[in-house]
């Protein structure tokens, strides 16, 4: 499964999959699997990678090793795709640094955020390796306020590049045998034309507009041959157990427009008096989805809700920042979501950091464009 290079019998590769040697055996039928679907596919282990088993090592770091390694299969093998296996503890991770406060912050700076765009976005405009420390300070990413100090970053993928953010081989062993049966059997089932939008009034500090329910209704027109299964503020069908029914009948997706950390999601639903938090939707409430075999993609705009460096041990290495950040639990909602063995999501998009998307506020400008990711 994996020869060094002079070995191997083909020059071009569609799907690499790169992974600590520990999760090796487990990923073994995913590659068989999707070889069956004429997608050729290599399993590359980090330790053969840090060897230069392939090419020749280059980095400063880990994580810049990867990266080069990336760049290098992209260039000789034609990569397309590219799957990383493993939390931040098994895979490395790259941090990026906004040294910002935001409104209602109390002063706190936006901690460090995972990126894994940083493995993905391999040139920069001019054709060389991006390494996104153009100032070369060891801080990547850098931004202070509304300036950018590393320059040149483009942000445009070279690959596409996902990550299944396994700690152990059980959970590698769920999803992987999730992903597969879902391949296997998901075409033409009637619960994939179903589509569950959610949303309500994100920032009813800025008036009665329903921004969640507006970003999705947008979406929702790119989307039309699937059945619009709107759960809104404004229809009343916005309830944590109309969502978790909407998901166990089956969907091919979930859009979430709000609020969120990582352990729950939420959002604003107006009342008779005002504006209220819809009772949130958190990781512990994971057991009431039974949709077997019904697994949807799920989208959400909530801040941190797919922040995989969770721990929690968090809460004994900096419990103030902890208890604020919300990030001593094991598991993010996004995760918590796809792990699940019998229901929940075969994959997830989310934001790692704050999910800076207001419309009037100085602090987001116009929508990122989070419910636009279904077009």
């Amino acid at each position: 499964m994996e020869k060094s290079n002079s070995l191997h019998s083909r020059t071009e590769y569609d799907f690499l999959i790169i992974t600590p040697l520990c999760f090796k055996n487990q990923l073994i039928k995913l590659v068989k699997h999707k070889k069956k679907f004429n997608i050729e596919t290599l399993l590359v282990t980090l330790e053969n990678i840090y060897k230069s088993k392939y090419f020749h090592i280059q980095g400063r770091d880990r994580q810049e090793k990867i990266k080069y390694f990336i760049k290098n299969a992209y260039e000789k093998w034609k990569i397309k795709y590219v799957l990383l296996i493993g939390g931040h503890k098994q895979l490395p991770v790259r941090y990026i640094h906004n040294f910002d406060t935001y409104p209602g912050s109390s002063g706190i700076k936006e901690p460090p955020y995972i990126s894994d765009l940083y493995y993905a976005d391999l040139y920069d405009q001019d054709g060389n390796f991006s390494s996104w420390d153009t100032n070369d300070n060891g801080i990547f990413g850098e931004w202070i306020g509304k300036v950018a100090d590393d320059q040149d970053i483009d942000l445009n993928p070279d690959v596409c590049i996902g990550r299944l953010p396994c700690k152990n081989r059980t959970e590698v062993k769920v999803v992987i045998d999730k992903i597969i049966n879902y391949e296997k059997n998901t075409s033409h089932k009637p619960w994939f034309k179903n589509i569950v939008a959610v949303g309500g009034n994100t920032y009813p500090e800025l008036g009665n507009t329903p921004e969640g329910e507006k970003d999705l209704s947008e979406a929702l027109t790119y989307m039309k041959n699937f059945n619009h299964i709107e759960l809104y503020s404004s229809n009343k069908k916005l309830t944590r157990g109309n969502i978790i029914r909407a998901i166990n009948r089956g969907c091919g997706f979930l859009a979430l427009s709000g609020h969120g950390n990582p352990p729950f999601w939420t959002t604003y639903v107006s009342t008779s008096t005002g504006f209220t938090w819809l009772p949130k939707f958190y990781t512990y409430h994971m057991h009431l989805l039974t949709n077997v075999n019904k697994f949807p993609i799920c989208i959400a705009s909530g801040c941190r809700n797919s922040a995989f460096d969770t721990n929690p041990i968090n809460l004994i290495k900096h419990p103030t920042l902890s208890y604020y950040w919300m990030d001593c639990i094991r598991d993010c909602w996004m995760w918590a979501i796809v792990k699940k063995p019998t229901g929940g999501a075969i994959a997830s998009l989310g934001s790692t950091g704050i999910g800076h998307i207001k419309y009037e506020h100085v602090t987001g400008g116009k929508a990122d464009g989070w419910s636009y990711l279904l077009t």
